[in-house]
Order: structure tokens, then sequence, then C-alpha cells
């Protein structure tokens, strides 16, 4: 393993390629789910368990078993199905272990398998030549996932306690505040070749 090329991975996951601040993906649950930095953090943590996971998982089966025999054509549907498996374990295992968690993740928890964030960093994944790089793209894809709701979280804490003009209240200023995240970001791409 290059160090080079997993120190690309990593950087490019967690900043330059930022599912939600670059490509926009991921955006249902960092916007319902910013509003508290522990639940944010849950949501996160899961987010990077469930991407880390089908990473390794969905690599392998297209590699193992949909390019072997050659039905490439199915891997979304493949791809779904490990995730929504793979979320339905991460539900169960937060259910049994963190109720409180569980409660205020509410709808979002099951939303994972649907999180366009999860199917595209497994999608991407195809591209990679050995697993190890899927997985790292994976799991820090998820780490980036993680940064970038819980800075909002974060920042959203901070705006509920200061004068913001009524129109900007709630959800404007919340938009006004993912943008900003955003660009500062997309600043970050120009460093990945």
């Amino acid at each position: 393993m290059s160090s080079t090329s997993a120190l690309m991975i990593i950087f490019a996951a967690v900043f330059a390629n930022n599912f939600i601040l670059v490509q926009f993906l991921g955006i249902c649950p960092f916007l319902g789910v910013s509003k508290k930095t522990d639940t944010a953090l849950g949501m996160g943590i899961a987010v990077i368990f469930v991407m880390a996971i089908a990473s390794v998982f969905t690599y392998a089966i297209n590699e193992w078993v949909l390019v072997k025999l050659g039905i490439e054509y199915i891997r979304t549907i493949a791809f779904i199905l490990i995730i929504a498996s793979l979320v339905q374990i991460v539900e169960m295992i937060i259910k049994k272990f963190s109720p409180s968690l569980y409660s205020a993740l509410g709808v979002y928890l099951p939303l994972i398998t649907t999180n366009c964030a999860v199917l595209g960093v497994a999608l991407m994944n195809v591209e990679y030549t050995a697993m190890w790089q899927a997985f790292l793209n994976g799991a820090f894809s998820g780490v980036g996932f993680t940064l970038a709701i819980v800075l909002l979280a974060g920042i959203r804490e901070k705006l509920a306690h200061n004068d913001i003009p009524k129109p900007f209240r709630g959800f404007p200023i919340t938009l006004i505040t993912a943008s900003i995240m955003s660009m500062s970001f997309v600043a970050f791409s120009g460093m990945v070749f």
C-alpha cells in the first residue's frame, strides 16, 4: 500500500470530494439531523460504519460476482440491497445500546438506506483497483460526512442564541451557513489532481 495514494484518498474523501459540501449528496440528513451536535455525531458514526462496511461488501460483490458473471448492469440494485441490510443491522445495534440516540435520530436512521451519499460512495468505489482503496474511500467519506454534519450542528447551536433578523431565522440561516461551508470545502478541490 502506497502511503501517498492512501493519504490522497483520505484527503480527497474528507475535504476535496466531501459528499455533502462538494458533491451535494446526503443533504437530507445533513439538514435534518444537524440541530444538536450529539445527534449529528451519532448519525455521523452510523454513516461512517455503514459507508466503510458497505464499501468492502459492495466492492467484493462487484469484483467477485457481478463482473465475473457479466451482470454489472444490476450493480445499483445489488448495492442498495447490501446497504439496506447493513442499515438494518446498525439500526438494531443503536436501538439496543442507545435508545435515546435511536429516538433522536428518528426517521433519519432508516433513511441511511436511501442516502445517496452511501450509494454514491459504493458506486464510486468500483473505480478503485484494490479493496483497501475502496475501504479507505468509504470510511473517510463517512468521516467527511460526519465532519460536515457536526460542524453545521455546532454552528446551528450557536446561532440559536444570536439575534438573527426575523426573515433569516431557522431554515434560511441554516442554508446560508451550509453554502458558506460548501464554499470553503470546494476550495480544497484544487489541491487534488
